[in-house]
């Protein structure tokens, strides 16, 4: 067995590469939008208000009104400049999105480290990644590897995840720290990012409820005009009318086509759409600016949208040591790792301190939810260690007070961690190479805010002012985000649910609670999905 696995590491032979590649499993990907130039082009000029449009021109230029004919082919004209030039710029937009980088990768082939374009991997093949690497097709981690990846592209999820032997890999993920092998299970277009990206670029033509109307309007005067314009065309056949007669009467049946009413909807939709291209917005169809005044609930993302993706330094909470000792130890913690993450940054933002050379140290890793460093010089001596008070409450003891205090700030929204000491110990490794914590003496409790977008309050408002409901969507903690929420705005006692529950529920009560939630946490992308659908 073990012989076996040492083979599959290895990696595929050349030939097992070139018959699997014959056999349609590369990683090849076509990702075109679902309309071309000419489709668009087609689209805006052969349409069924400007085909009627053309005829009413036509029928004018015949009776001798050309001003008339010159102004409704001009309002054709505009508009399809208006459209063709919206719809081929949301398009070159379309085709830029990736969520896949086009990096180097290095594959195992031959039992040899190889570095390959993307492009030649296939189904099978053992990738080599580490830390800062990007993965680019799906797959499942392989030996005794162990990293972590951010999946917060994918998932919106920002904390990282470790990933071991058997756990999946999705494409689009990024590989934060360690170092191990997987094997390729879905390539090319079967890939998570690429299913992702196409959906992302498809193009669907959705009528508005106003186009609706107004379509049924057309066809209801159109069959009307025909019928009156064959039964006068009949009678004056019939009569021996002169053709002159025959074409004033023409006139008269085109005239049931309101195209005043056409030209101020190709107007206020042009014009609408131009003004949202103007703020940077993305309009594949100038129809869209009908949907948005139709707009009844918003749904929207935490990490990039309701945040800026950044955590700042709130408070500390001593515990059996002044504010004024404790804030520079924390901040000298902070700046002597080997290094940074976000948690990090904020406190040496927010903390001042000196950087110490410590001589041993447990980097933070979601398994563990701490970071430990030994120091062993005058300033700094023994083992430190900022965490999660759930994964280090076997190593030290908490006070009801303490307790009490987590719980309020994390009711808040906020991030808390405990910083804890023990200053006769100079090693956080077992014999085995394995974290090891001695008993601990908790010196306090850190709590981190996450930073609001600017303005958010005041968009919020808005929002609400118009009458639209908002609803988060998130892959972090639902308490966590609901604080937030209240904190950007949101009005009303917030109802949130986790992903866990959803999963558990029948279509009808996921439906009633999609209407009733406002917050939803920890939710996968496929939750995620179905919750705007819904």
């Amino acid at each position: 067995m073990a012989e076996q696995e040492h083979t599959r590491l290895e990696g595929l032979t050349e030939a097992e590469v070139l018959d699997r590649r014959r056999r349609g499993q590369g990683n090849n990907v076509s990702l075109d939008t679902s309309r071309s130039y000419a489709d668009i082009i087609r689209h805006n000029v052969l349409n069924l208000i400007n085909i009627i449009l053309f005829v009413i021109g036509g029928v004018m230029i015949a009776i001798g009104r050309v001003g008339d004919a010159v102004t409704t082919v001009g309002l054709i004209i505009f508009n399809v400049i208006i459209g063709v030039y919206q719809e081929m710029r949301a398009k070159r937009q379309l085709d830029q999105i990736a969520l896949l980088t086009r990096p180097k990768i290095t594959v195992m082939r031959d039992g040899q480290e190889k570095t390959v374009d993307p492009s030649d991997l296939v189904i099978g093949d053992i990738i080599v990644m580490h830390a800062g690497d990007q993965m680019v097709v799906d797959g499942v981690v392989v030996g005794t590897g162990k990293v972590e990846v951010d999946e917060s592209m994918l998932t919106g999820e920002s904390d990282s995840i470790v990933k071991v032997a058997g756990d999946e890999i999705l494409s689009g993920s990024f590989c934060i720290a360690g170092s191990a092998r997987y094997e390729a299970t879905r390539v090319g277009e079967e890939s998570f990012a690429n299913k992702l990206t196409a959906h992302a670029r498809k193009f669907t033509i959705a009528h508005t409820p106003l186009q609706r109307e107004i379509n049924f309007l057309l066809r209801l005067l159109l069959l009307l005009a025909i019928f009156i314009g064959s039964t006068m065309f009949v009678g004056a056949v019939i009569s021996g009318l002169p053709f002159l007669r025959q074409v004033q009467m023409a006139a008269v049946v085109a005239g049931l086509v309101p195209n005043g009413l056409f030209f101020m909807v190709i107007l206020a939709y042009a014009m609408g759409a131009l003004r949202i291209v103007q703020q940077g917005a993305l309009v594949q169809q100038s129809n869209a600016v009908e949907s948005l005044s139709n707009v009844t609930v918003l749904c929207t993302d935490k990490t990039g949208t309701l945040t800026a993706n950044k955590i700042n330094y709130h408070d500390v909470y001593p515990v059996g040591i002044e504010p004024a000792q404790l804030q520079p130890v924390l901040g000298s913690f902070a700046r002597s790792a080997s290094a940074t993450n976000k948690t990090s940054e904020a406190l040496i933002a927010g903390l001042a301190g000196e950087k110490h050379d410590p001589v041993d140290e447990v980097p933070f890793s979601s398994a563990l939810k701490w970071s430990a460093l030994a120091f062993n010089d005058e300033k700094m001596r023994g083992v430190y260690v900022l965490g999660a008070l759930a994964m280090l409450r076997d190593h030290l003891e908490v006070s009801a007070d303490v307790v009490a205090q987590i719980e309020q700030w994390s009711d808040e929204g906020l991030r808390v961690l405990v910083f804890a000491h023990n200053p006769e110990v100079l090693i956080l490794h077992n014999a085995a190479g394995k974290p090891e914590l001695p008993t601990l003496t908790l010196l306090g409790v850190i709590s981190l805010s996450d930073e609001l977008r600017p303005h958010l309050k005041e968009t919020v408002a808005g929002f609400s002012a118009n009458g639209i409901a908002l609803k988060v969507i998130s892959g972090d903690n639902p308490q966590t985000v609901a604080a937030l929420a209240r904190q950007a705005g949101f009005a009303g006692d917030l109802k949130y649910v986790s992903g866990t529950d959803l999963a558990e529920m029948d279509d009808v009560e996921f439906a009633q609670v999609a209407a009733e939630a406002t917050v939803f946490g920890r939710i996968t992308p496929d939750q995620k999905e179905r919750l705007v659908d819904t």
